[in-house]
């Protein structure tokens, strides 16, 4: 059977489910699914995360090191963030350099974080213009079943947030943890011949028409937007996703990430 064929089922199936205002796992259309984060998992990382979002699985590795700062931000840490999609994770994977789909959950995960202001950067800062923490976030799939973009999300605040620098060991001083000032968490939906639904999984996302990505702080501002896909959104959907996302980011914070 061609990958065409499959796909038109996969579609129809999702489709019929829709009509009958189900979903294949039994959620509602604006329900998330279970997620669990454990911290401080990694012995060698000054701070991690491993996210158990539904049946998706990743780990985030958090690292500092010193550097130079960017000649227009002297007296600013700087943030780099990398994703990699393990062909263990998913048979559409493949080894070899980040693709697309890599790259763009990584500059949204990256975007949330520093546009919100998560993480006070000058804090970040050993001496201006000269030296100051580099902080690489690095996002590693463990199992794809839809939705990477919002588990990369919240795993790499959680990481951010139990992050140990060590200066102390560098001849900087003393230690300090990560100077975290606000929480962005990122809520995915996608749009299935024109309806909403939160938190897709796999199947839900090769079949939708568009996905949008708002990530929201605490204050519920939205620090990043992504759009993918070919269809379109009115401006009546684009604000209905942003309302569904600035709730469930809120009950994500509250019920997962407060006791990091």
């Amino acid at each position: 059977m061609t990958s065409e064929v499959m796909s038109k089922l996969k579609k129809d199936y999702v489709y019929h489910l829709m009509l009958k205002e189900k979903r294949e796992d039994n959620r509602a259309f604006d329900e998330i699914r279970d997620i669990s984060i454990e911290t401080d998992i990694i012995g060698n990382a000054e701070g991690s995360a491993k996210v158990y979002w539904g049946d998706t699985q990743l780990i985030v590795g958090v690292k500092l090191q010193v550097g130079e700062p960017f000649p227009d931000t002297p007296d600013k840490g700087i943030i780099i963030t990398s994703l990699e999609l393990n062909p263990i994770a998913s048979p559409d994977f493949e080894a070899g350099p980040p693709k697309e789909d890599a790259i763009e959950i990584a500059r949204v995960v990256d975007r949330g974080i520093r546009e919100s202001g998560a993480i006070d950067l000058n804090k970040l800062c050993i001496t201006e213009g000269e030296e100051v923490w580099t902080v690489f976030i690095d996002v590693n799939v463990l199992n794809d079943d839809g939705n990477i973009m919002d588990a990369a999300s919240i795993g790499a605040i959680a990481a951010l947030m139990t992050t140990n620098i060590p200066a102390e060991s560098e001849g900087y001083g003393e230690d300090m943890m990560m100077p975290v000032r606000d929480i962005p968490v990122g809520i995915s939906l996608v749009d299935i011949s024109g309806e909403l639904m939160v938190d897709p999984t796999y199947n839900e996302e090769s079949v939708c028409d568009t996905k949008i990505t708002v990530v929201s702080n605490q204050d519920g501002s939205i620090s990043a937007m992504q759009k993918s896909g070919t269809g379109s959104l009115t401006e009546e959907k684009v604000l209905q996703a942003a309302n569904i996302a600035r709730t469930r980011a809120s009950e994500i914070r509250e019920k997962y990430l407060s006791n990091i």
